[in-house]
């Protein structure tokens, strides 16, 4: 995914359309849900409410916890988030009412960048992230 800001966007449109390019869309969804079911999601936001829905409209603007809760309520999807987190490594996000329609995988790097995951072709499942037995991180 281009790293652009937009990169939360495009990983969910990827996985909804495949295609990275209806990331505007999918922001304009998101953004919809967010004012229209405002109770849902005030209390997770660090700033005034009308200021985090001017801020997420803008293109290029870093989605969040609060925008991937947002797309999972909006679309019925269940989202699947593989993380760089050392004691989080994975974590679904479950929309909140609606039955669900599908499954999305995402990575996660942590505070920096999200992509689309797609099952490699010779697979037959996504296998689980092995424990690692060092306790500190490589670069």
């Amino acid at each position: 995914m281009s790293g652009d800001g937009n990169c939360q966007f495009r990983a969910i449109s990827d996985q909804l359309y495949q295609t990275p390019e209806k990331h505007k869309s999918i922001r304009k969804h998101v953004v919809y849900q967010l004012k229209a079911c405002k109770g849902w999601y005030q209390e997770y936001v660090p700033m005034k409410y009308s200021d985090y829905l001017k801020k997420m409209r803008r293109q290029g603007e870093w989605g969040d916890h609060v925008t991937l809760q947002a797309a999972a309520d909006c679309f019925g999807m269940k989202i699947c988030l593989v993380t760089s987190f050392k004691d989080t490594r994975y974590i679904e996000i479950l929309p909140k009412t609606r039955q669900q329609n599908a499954d999305i995988f995402l990575s996660f790097w942590s505070e920096v960048h999200y992509n689309s995951l797609y099952q490699a072709p010779d697979t037959a499942t996504f296998q689980p992230i092995p424990k690692r037995k060092k306790k500190h991180w490589l670069f």
